[in-house]
């Protein structure tokens, strides 16, 4: 059967995992509070627990960032990684979940949060990344643990084995058996629970259940089905080594029970933890660690503290780190330690040195960034693994309200971004605006509130300008002329432009055909720039776009002209031209993908449609049982808040990608209203 796995396995860092409103936060709390880690469990709604420190995650009661936190269970050391269950905040689960040895995916008998569920084990999944299961909320559960098992099962692409099944009184769950163990308990709040007696119908249940259990577990170990096949019971040693090893290999997801509010099941889920999870060696042999006397290091998350300045939170996966080393990164930064600060939620105890397993906070380390591999070696190690962050959804135009404080606004954003990669920033040149994108609604609201409470500056928000633009459709022949005498040197351009429209898309070309030297050719550059200069706004207000203009005529003077003059004259002939090219207004026409749960599907058609898309058509989402792939043809103006819709009828679970297609015209009463509102606006 395999090694001793219960044997200790080094210090372990697991992720919790899970839909949002899981009780994620709360498994945490009955965790430190089990382990004596502290006094009591606190509470998310009183704002007294040791996850959701921040003030924006106390403010919205939610996770919206993930909290690292120490404790210790039988002598070994864990480090528990509360992630956020908001698909706006998956970034920071995204980031950790290479570092972990195993994760606990926390959910309940909601069939509403199963399209949740199934995104976050198949990201688990794709990661070969153990898992257990943890049903919580079972003290308020009204349907019998098979029938939740058949609901959850979908979510999982492996099988999801009952460890447990609870014992019944009165239409009320008041404790459990343990299959493996073959004991039953009794929940006490607050307390361990109390074993007793299994008898009765509890005992035909377990018999059953645990048979059941032992089927899953011999799919994929011959010598045990030997032993179900001949009646034998096989050795609980066996077994456990089974749950283990199929476990590690990703064969099995083992589901356990508790309430997380009453600290129900939590040390059967630490003792499980304990025997079955893996150590950082099999993390380093996942990962492809080399065989190296270095220490060797993954970021996974980077924070932004107001006086201890910045900690790159890193999984130590090899080697010994002494404080004051120098670590080369994967990116190619190097960097000093100036401490390492032991990972116990305030990020203010000191260690002298790191080991293998360890997971720590590194001070200081300015061009390190999340994601990074360090290493202590003389030579840049290689990446471990790359994640991308999810592409945007949502963007709001920024600016402080203090103009004092652009500068500031500009530091903050990028330590923002450092911090977290799925919050992009980017200057719309067109506006000069400062256009922030993020996941979602919430994602962007706590992005400002963290400028104002954390960076101090407070800053003004707009949905970001369209970008609408405009094109002629009468071809013209216009003269632009520019002088100016003001003693001594004057200023003379004078040019002849063809102003002709394109096919859609062909963007602006410049030509010349000037002939006899009417303009020096020297003066042609600056025509085209004057031209140039023309296009930026339109009659309508917007860039003009898809037009050529062909230089074919104009005069000089041979003292007056410069290129100044000529530039200024192409720009007045390109901006009295235009008006009688018969202008029309053009607006960004995208190409939308958007991922649903089957059962939303028609939903999502009568939100394209009310949003003036295009459907150009359907499909199962490839891979993933339950899910269609819509895809439409959208103007940009109407995607604007698609992901509030979108998230609204899948309970969170849709998402998109947009990506642009071309620019198509817009008229009558629409490009009215829309050229009225760029004029008020401007």
């Amino acid at each position: 059967m395999g090694q001793d796995v219960r044997s200790p396995r080094g210090p372990r860092c697991i992720a919790l995992v899970g839909p949002f409103q899981s009780g994620k936060t709360t498994l945490l709390e009955a965790i430190l509070a089990r382990t004596g880690a502290i006094p009591r469990a606190g509470s998310v709604d009183a704002g007294t627990s040791v996850g959701d420190a921040t003030p924006e995650a106390r403010h919205h009661k939610m996770t919206v960032g993930l909290t690292a936190v120490t404790t210790s269970f039988m002598g070994d050391s864990y480090t528990f990684l509360d992630c956020p269950g908001s698909v706006e905040f998956a970034h920071d689960m995204r980031a950790a979940l290479p570092a972990v040895d195993a994760a606990i995916v926390v959910c309940e008998a909601d069939e509403k949060k199963l399209p949740q569920l199934q995104i976050i084990l198949r990201e688990l999944e794709e990661l070969k990344i153990p898992r257990f299961l943890f049903l919580n909320k079972i003290d308020r559960a009204n349907k019998r643990i098979r029938e939740t098992l058949e609901m959850l099962q979908p979510a999982s692409r492996v099988p999801l084995v009952l460890r447990q099944i609870p014992i019944w009184k009165d239409e009320l769950i008041e404790g459990f058996v343990d299959l493996a163990l073959e004991r039953a308990f009794i929940y006490r709040e607050h307390k361990a629970s109390e074993v007793v007696a299994l008898q009765g119908g509890d005992l035909d249940r377990e018999k059953e259940a645990r048979f059941s259990m032992l089927e899953k577990l011999a799919d994929h170990d011959d010598a045990l089905m030997e032993q179900l096949l001949e009646d034998i019971q096989p050795p609980r040693d066996a077994v456990f080594d089974d749950l283990a090893r199929e476990l590690r290999d990703g064969l099995i997801c083992p589901v356990l029970l508790g309430a997380a509010a009453r600290e129900n099941g939590v040390l059967r889920l630490m003792k499980a933890l304990r025997h079955e999870a893996p150590g950082i060696a099999e993390t380093a042999k996942r990962l492809g660690v080399p065989e190296t006397r270095d220490a060797l290091g993954f970021v996974f998350k980077t924070l932004h503290s107001q006086h201890g300045g910045k900690l790159s939170l890193t999984r130590m996966l090899a080697g010994h780190l002494d404080d004051g080393a120098t670590l080369q990164s994967s990116s190619g930064g190097a960097s000093r330690i100036s401490g390492i600060l032991a990972v116990t939620g305030a990020y203010d105890t000191k260690r002298t040195a790191a080991e293998a397993g360890d997971t720590v906070a590194l001070a200081k380390l300015d061009p390190i960034k999340t994601g990074d591999t360090v290493s202590s070696g003389k030579i840049q190690p290689a990446a471990l693994t790359a994640v991308e962050p999810t592409p945007p959804v949502l963007a709001i135009s920024v600016a402080a309200t203090d103009r004092k404080d652009d500068v500031k606004l500009g530091q903050a954003l990028m330590r923002l971004h450092e911090e977290d990669p799925s919050l992009v920033f980017v200057m719309n040149a067109q506006t000069h605006d400062t256009v922030l994108w993020g996941q979602g609604e919430m994602h962007l609201r706590v992005a400002s509130e963290r400028l104002r409470d954390r960076f101090g500056v407070k800053v003004a928000s707009h949905p970001p300008a369209i970008g609408y633009q405009e094109t002629i459709r009468k071809p013209i022949v216009q003269r632009g002329r520019h002088k100016k005498q003001s003693g001594g040197h004057g200023q003379f351009g004078d040019v002849v432009l063809d102003i002709r429209p394109l096919p859609r898309g062909e963007g602006f070309k410049f030509a010349e055909k000037v002939v006899g030297g009417a303009v020096p050719r020297n003066y042609i550059g600056a025509v085209e720039e004057g031209v140039i200069d023309g296009l930026a706004r339109g009659p309508l207000g917007f860039p003009v776009t898809d037009l050529q203009v062909t230089l074919t005529d104009g005069s000089y003077h041979s003292v007056d002209s410069s290129d100044l003059a000529f530039r200024t004259a192409a720009r007045v002939g390109l901006t009295e031209g235009l008006p009688q090219c018969q202008s029309v207004l053009l607006e960004p026409i995208h190409v939308v993908e958007i991922v649903c749960p089957t059962d939303a599907t028609a939903k999502i058609n009568a939100i394209l449609s009310a949003r003036r898309g295009q459907i150009l058509g359907f499909d199962t989402r490839d891979g993933w049982s339950g899910w269609d792939c819509v895809r439409a043809m959208m103007p940009e103006a109407e995607i604007g808040e698609l992901i509030v819709e979108l998230r609204s009828a899948t309970a969170g679970a849709g998402s998109f990608t947009r990506q642009f297609d071309h620019m198509a015209e817009v008229t009558g009463r629409a490009a009215d209203q829309i050229i009225a509102a760029h004029q008020h606006a401007a």
